[in-house]
């Protein structure tokens, strides 16, 4: 089985390639551009790599959020393109699992993607031997909230994602990970989507969509303003 994932719901873009749960393609790229500009080269250059193209690919994947709203469309509209062609099936994965699974490293791994104004996208796994075991499901949430909820836990761990280091100024109990290890999620998102598809849990490409945790800015606005206007009113 060959699986082909991207990401691009964070600051860097990824896409990496299973293949019978083997990693033979792994790229990040994290330059500032958009992934309007950056994946779609990535995704070019994986192919040409792995001496495949998207014919030969199984199931193509996604890290599907929460993250970034402009780059999670990015994303699954890359992801769409790929699979329409050849009616491929598809995974969306979550974010924050897709961190987890990418540390190289056994025990509690906090997930944690920076909302703006203070706040996380987040979520905590037990990672052992390659699998995610979830503690916490996805949320947005305060990132000193976030951290009071892993106090409670009944082991301290480590702290992946751009929000990293929002958490850890909170706790003791957790670290930040190294920056280099924080924010490429691509190998996860490939690993839980072989993991997906065993199990015989593929969606088509029309399915995806994006997982937002929370209402955009402009939702936000217009509820305001409403909420404004009924009150005067």
């Amino acid at each position: 089985m060959t699986v082909f994932a991207l990401d691009s719901a964070s600051k860097a873009a990824g896409v990496c390639i299973l293949q019978d749960g083997r990693m033979v393609y792994h790229a990040s790229l994290c330059r500032g551009l958009t992934h309007s500009e950056t994946l779609l080269p990535l995704c070019d250059e994986a192919f040409r790599a792995a001496q495949i193209t998207p014919a030969d690919v199984d199931v193509f994947a996604a890290a599907a959020g929460p993250g970034s709203f402009t780059g999670l469309r990015i994303g699954l509209a890359t992801l769409k393109g790929l699979a329409f062609v050849h009616n491929t099936p598809c995974v969306c994965v979550s974010t924050l699992e897709a961190l987890a699974l990418s540390q190289p490293c056994d025990g509690i791994v906090a997930a944690a993607l920076d909302a703006r104004r203070g706040e996380v996208y987040c979520a905590a796994f037990r990672v052992r031997n390659g699998a995610a075991e979830r503690l916490f499901d996805d949320g947005a949430m305060p990132a000193a909230e976030f951290a009071a909820r892993l106090d409670e836990l009944d082991e301290p761990g480590v702290c992946a994602g751009d929000g990293a280091p929002l958490v850890c100024a909170h706790t003791e109990r957790f670290r930040a990970l190294p920056e280099a290890y924080r924010t490429d999620c691509a190998l996860g998102a490939a690993l839980a989507a072989h993991r997906e598809a065993l199990a015989g849990r593929c969606v088509t490409s029309a399915d995806c969509i994006p997982d937002y945790q929370r209402l955009s800015q402009a939702q936000r606005e217009r509820a305001a303003r409403e909420a404004a206007q009924k009150k005067e009113s």
